[in-house]
């Protein structure tokens, strides 16, 4: 019994469709995943839908992208309430940002004479999620580079490149909040690969654990044997929930594809349980207070 609790669907940035995620899974033998787009839930439902049919337990999930400083930190949410008007908001925000950021980023290639389309931009993207991903697919169409990672410098829209601008700003405690208003539980993704900066620390998981931190995501795909340890040791001295994912977004053959974290059943139980207590504690509040 194996799971992945980090995935990626066309819901963010992914390629799959929620169903055909869930459908790689149960291909690769797993028992439960989970669908973590980023900062948004609409892939949850299909997802959720096509586990039932397909005998795969699917864990509704989210990953919220925010900022420390100029790092940025990723914030993991587990069985987040899709309706809480609060996430909602917030995450309405973050996509309205992500769509002004991409014009915007689209018009500073262009005043560089980099010739891609904002319409083109959004055709890749198929939804509402617009990032910096699909202009980098644009880039690759018209040959400005040759592989994706190539957009990601100071040439194109890398941080601080031609085309780059600044995204829409949360903090990791800010963040946290909003999960767990949300009555999500909240995990540190991949804490030893940041896209900016140094693995995160001791000192900062504490920071984060008084901001509301359950979690940490122990086992990933692009850890070293050593950041694997070091973080396990920290979320079992922390009194942590340890969980494990591949950040797969759908490509084959790359070090985070499926089937790259087979992380043991007993770690959803713990989330589970989890879960379980959160819920518990909310309908007590609710009767206190009616």
């Amino acid at each position: 019994m194996i799971a992945d609790l980090h995935l990626h669907t066309i819901a963010s940035d992914g390629t799959y469709t929620p169903a055909e995620m869930v459908k790689q899974a149960e291909d690769n033998g797993y028992t439960a995943i989970a669908i973590t787009d980023h900062d948004t839930t609409d892939g949850l439902t299909e997802a959720l839908a096509s586990g039932k049919k397909l005998g795969v337990e699917v864990i509704p999930g989210i990953e919220l992208s925010t900022l420390d400083n100029d790092r940025e930190i990723h914030i993991l949410g587990y069985y987040p309430d899709p309706e809480n008007a609060q996430l909602i908001d917030m995450l309405s925000q973050m996509i309205e940002a992500r769509k002004n950021r991409a014009a915007k980023m689209v018009e500073k290639l262009n005043h560089h004479g980099i010739d891609i389309s904002l319409t083109r931009v959004k055709e890749i993207a198929g939804g509402q999620f617009v990032g910096r991903p699909h202009i980098a697919q644009a880039l690759l169409e018209k040959g400005y580079i040759t592989e994706m990672a190539e957009a990601f410098s100071e040439d194109f829209i890398g941080r601080g490149g031609l085309g780059y601008v600044e995204r829409f700003k949360i903090t990791p405690a800010e963040g946290i909040k909003a999960l767990k208003q949300a009555g999500a539980i909240p995990v540190l993704a991949h804490p030893g690969f940041l896209s900016k900066g140094e693995p995160v620390s001791e000192e900062e998981i504490k920071s984060l654990i008084k901001a509301g931190l359950r979690g940490i995501e122990v086992f990933y795909s692009k850890h070293t044997p050593d950041q694997t340890e070091l973080y396990k040791s920290l979320a079992t001295k922390h009194g942590l929930l340890i969980t494990g994912g591949s950040d797969c977004h759908g490509q084959p053959n790359v070090p985070n594809s499926l089937g790259s974290i087979q992380l043991p059943y007993q770690y959803i139980r713990a989330l589970k349980e989890e879960n379980d207590s959160n819920k518990r504690l909310h309908n007590k509040q609710k009767v206190t207070h009616s």
